[in-house]
């Protein structure tokens, strides 16, 4: 795991680029290095995890080629068989830089893992980059001068000159608690999306290069589990290549506990929080207990919020509202006092359709009197309600899903931010398929959205904040592609999720695992914020004054609304 940098263009500079990828250096403090040639410079900053030696360093050249890469291979030694030596080291990234030079943009389908690298071509002179299936790396890219610049994360890019806010972006975030791809908080810079590759030649080209079948091709459960359960072993086991020790996060619940199940006694690491009901503490010893694996935990307290806050603007540099990004920081910072590597359950709710919110649209029903919810408090509980039964079904999946619905954006927000988006459902109407039935609908709208601009950004930034390392084995691209060809009866029955690998599981792990009703990861913010609301109240005055609030009122806010509120003060008033 790494921080790539680099700019292509008359802007190229060693220089500016070395200071780009020094912003990067906690993704990878072993060792950085900027290589240039005319009109390109590409630098980088490692975290040792493969070939820990000096041969393993980026930026690595092979011919005409000079690659940076951000990510893991994990089937890099079987590729490496069909390739012609020598090899000068025992690194994926040469392996990588290899295929490339041999198969060109084809070498993308040969890859199992995660990875964000872009390659130049000296004879050609193009640029050739890569995000992976999923989204579990980062890569952004503006325009610079008559060139490209890139990056892993968005603070690189303050070393180009000064950023402009995207208003239209800040705007998306009352919806989303996220800024959607390709949309970042800064004019100009964009995300590169999941499962594309970009070609700049003077020009900039994004292409999809891989988009699973939804065609339902398994209907029998005995069988499916059948398929499901090496599958599910290989791509655990096939996440642990490492010159380093690796360890898990583990809740305790069922996606954990499933790779956990499939390692020999491995390190695990699990935080509580001071509110008990929002802590996963007991469930995770009583896995590790059974396991025998070797535990370590933290309890995150009320008086860790002002620095939660500070530390969430830093990691995500944009407003990013998911308050567990502060639980999952901690938690690395817990793994990374033992390993470097840490495997993660994260994805497992998409590819196995275990969302508790799939039961509650599946039982909702739309109702034309939903027209109320116009005229109703919008902060108000039967306002809520109302706002949660639109007919239109994304409309009401966005209602329980969204941060804060249309309504309650015209209530609370200044009216210029508000009108900025006419449609504020954009990104989630760009994934969403009509023709799927209603669970696969939700699968696939989830993993195109919510997963990559949410969870894998969390996941990434808040490990890579202390150089940790956090591969997620449910999301490999073999099991997803398995998971959406499953009839949707081998996924989900109303309110149960995640019915085949419950049945995989069965008999392997502690029966309460598979029993017990899942528990969210985020801060118990409202009752944090019970003890000290002046908090909260001080940030509306200064949303308010800055122009993003109608006024510095205080609603009747849930906890995941008023985080978001404060973290988007925070960003703005560091």
């Amino acid at each position: 795991m790494c921080g790539i940098a680099g700019i292509v263009g008359s802007g190229a500079d060693r220089d500016l680029v070395s200071r780009m990828t020094d912003r990067l250096r906690h993704r990878g403090p072993d060792d950085g290095d900027v290589w240039t040639g005319p009109g390109v410079a590409l630098g980088h900053r490692r975290l040792s995890i493969l070939d820990l030696s000096s041969a393993g360093r980026q930026p690595m050249t092979f011919g005409d080629f000079t690659i940076v890469f951000n990510g893991e291979i994990y089937n890099f030694a079987e590729l490496r068989k069909g390739l012609a030596g020598p090899f000068a080291s025992n690194s994926d990234t040469e392996v990588l830089l290899k295929l490339y030079a041999r198969d060109g943009a084809r070498c993308i389908d040969r890859l199992q893992g995660m990875f964000a690298f872009a390659i130049w071509d000296a004879r050609k002179r193009v640029l050739f980059a890569a995000r992976d299936r999923l989204g579990i790396k980062p890569l952004l890219i503006c325009p610079y001068k008559d060139g490209l610049a890139f990056a892993s994360e968005l603070k690189a890019f303050r070393e180009l000159g000064p950023l402009e806010t995207d208003r239209a972006a800040l705007a998306d975030y009352f919806t989303y608690k996220y800024i959607p791809a390709p949309r970042t908080v800064y004019a100009g810079i964009s995300k590169v999306p999941p499962a594309h590759t970009l070609t700049f030649d003077g020009k900039a080209a994004l292409r999809r290069y891989w988009s699973p079948s939804t065609d339902v091709l398994r209907k029998d459960a005995n069988a499916a589990a059948e398929e499901l359960e090496p599958l599910l072993r290989d791509c655990v086991r096939s996440h642990t290549v490492s010159d380093v020790p690796v360890g898990v996060f583990l809740s305790g619940g069922v996606d954990s506990t499933a790779i956990v199940s499939h390692l020999e006694r491995p390190k695990t690491f699990s935080i509580g929080f001071d509110i008990e009901t929002h802590s996963e503490l007991p469930a995770a010893r009583a896995t590790a207990a059974h396991f025998s694996t070797e535990h370590h935990e933290e309890i995150v307290s009320f008086g860790s919020l002002d620095e939660a806050l500070d530390a969430t603007t830093r990691m995500f540099d944009e407003p990013f509202g998911d308050s567990s990004g502060w639980a999952t920081h901690v938690v690395s910072r817990v793994a990374r006092s033992q390993v470097k590597v840490a495997l993660s359950g994260e994805g497992g709710d998409e590819t196995f359709s275990g969302y508790g919110w799939y039961g509650k649209w599946l039982k909702l029903q739309g109702s034309r009197t939903s027209t109320l919810a116009k005229v109703l408090p919008a902060f108000s509980s039967i306002g809520r309600s109302f706002q949660k039964r639109a007919p239109d079904g994304l409309d009401r999946y966005a209602a329980l899903i969204g941060l804060f619905s249309p309504a309650q954006q015209k209530s609370l927000l200044a009216p210029d931010l508000a009108s900025l988006n006419p449609d504020p459902l954009w990104h989630l109407r760009a994934h969403w398929r009509p023709e799927l039935d209603a669970v696969k609908r939700m699968q696939w709208l989830d993993l195109h959205t919510y997963l990559p601009d949410d969870l894998l950004v969390k996941a990434d930034r808040a490990s890579m904040a202390v150089a940790l390392e956090v591969r997620p084995p449910l999301l490999d691209h073999r099991l997803v592609e398995f998971s959406l060809t499953l009839d949707s009866s081998l996924l989900r029955t109303g309110e149960k999720g995640k019915l085949l690998l419950r049945k995989v599981l069965e008999g392997k792990v502690p029966r309460e695992v598979l029993t017990r009703p899942k528990k969210g990861f985020s801060m118990p913010v409202r009752r944090w914020l019970e003890k000290e609301p002046g908090i909260l109240d001080a940030a509306l005055r200064r949303l308010a004054t800055a122009g993003v609030l109608r006024s510095a009122r205080r609603r009747r806010f849930d906890g995941e609304q008023a985080w978001s509120l404060l973290v988007l003060d925070r960003w703005m008033h560091p």
